[in-house]
């Protein structure tokens, strides 16, 4: 018979209690988290896996038409009711989500790498470089987000990758010019001026060492891109300028349902209750993020 020594059956007692102060660790930081970023993170990670698996969890195809089902109320068939071709709304609703997250995404992604540049170099350089870029964006922020998404839009055919562009470069200008304004208050910091004093070049001081303390600005501003991004989407597809039939898209079911609303109110309600959802799920999580990356809101007491 093999006797283990003490200071295994010490280790060995020992394990339980370090699991325990790990897990209390582990609730004391999600407790320190916001809840607007807690209730934000679940409804757009809902809202993700949703779109991800539209096509197992619709019930229909989403362009099926059943002609003998037209404008069918919501029921044990159809969930969430049909339109005026007989099309299922729930399905339509799940694969259109697909489409209203390419707008936000997308137009946040290429907003921010149109943007975050034109902001850095604009916040570094200061001047004459400062002033041209600056009163260039104020131009094009001068205009209403809806107009100048038209004007981008009208001069071709429309075009889902279209759609994403245009949205993405009405966009850009509140990037640049959020990423500025932190630029600004960073490129007298220390770390800069010891940068500089290596004898570094100006696309290494901002890219290396600016650039890395304007992220947390940038997340936050993602975040609430994406709502804009959505809207701006839904509402050009409601004037025909985005998604084309028989495409499921919000905006576009939204626009199609709407001589009905008084005969079929189901089409367009349930469309703009997904749209709701997913907006209000991306701007808690906006919240929650300047929350937790505002230093001083990071390490508050937990009552």
């Amino acid at each position: 018979m093999t006797v283990g020594t003490p200071g295994a059956v010490t280790a060995a007692s020992d394990r339980p209690r370090r699991l325990r102060v790990h897990a209390a660790d582990g609730w004391r930081a999600v407790r320190r988290l916001p809840a607007s970023f807690v209730a934000g993170a679940v409804m757009v990670l809902l809202v993700l896996a949703v779109a991800a698996a539209a096509d197992w969890l619709a019930t229909y195809p989403y362009d099926e038409m059943h002609y003998e089902s037209i404008q069918t109320p919501p029921g044990r068939e159809f969930l969430l009711g049909t339109d005026q071709y007989g099309r299922d709304v729930l399905s339509r609703i799940l694969v259109g989500s697909r489409i209203s997250l390419c707008y936000g995404l997308g137009s946040t992604a290429l907003g921010l790498f149109l943007g975050v540049p034109l902001g850095l170099w604009a916040g570094y350089k200061g001047g004459r470089t400062d002033e041209i870029l600056m009163r260039g964006l104020d131009v094009f922020m001068s205009i209403p987000p809806l107009l100048l998404g038209l004007l981008v839009l009208a001069m071709t055919e429309p075009a889902l990758w279209k759609t994403v562009a245009a949205i993405g470069i009405v966009s850009a200008p509140s990037a640049a010019r959020i990423v500025r304004s932190v630029t600004l208050s960073l490129k007298n910091e220390e770390f800069v001026q010891a940068a500089l004093a290596r004898g570094e070049g100006d696309r290494y001081v901002v890219f290396n060492e600016i650039l890395t303390n304007v992220w947390p600005a940038i997340v936050v501003e993602a975040g609430l891109r994406v709502t804009f991004g959505i809207l701006l989407g839904a509402a050009l597809s409601f004037l025909g300028l985005g998604a084309q039939p028989p495409s499921s898209d919000w905006g576009l079911m939204i626009s199609e349902a709407r001589p009905f609303l008084t005969v079929a109110p189901w089409a367009a309600l349930y469309p703009g209750l997904a749209m709701f959802v997913t907006v209000m799920g991306f701007n808690l999580l906006g919240d929650g993020l300047r929350d937790v990356l505002d230093p001083r809101l990071r390490h508050r007491p937990v009552r």
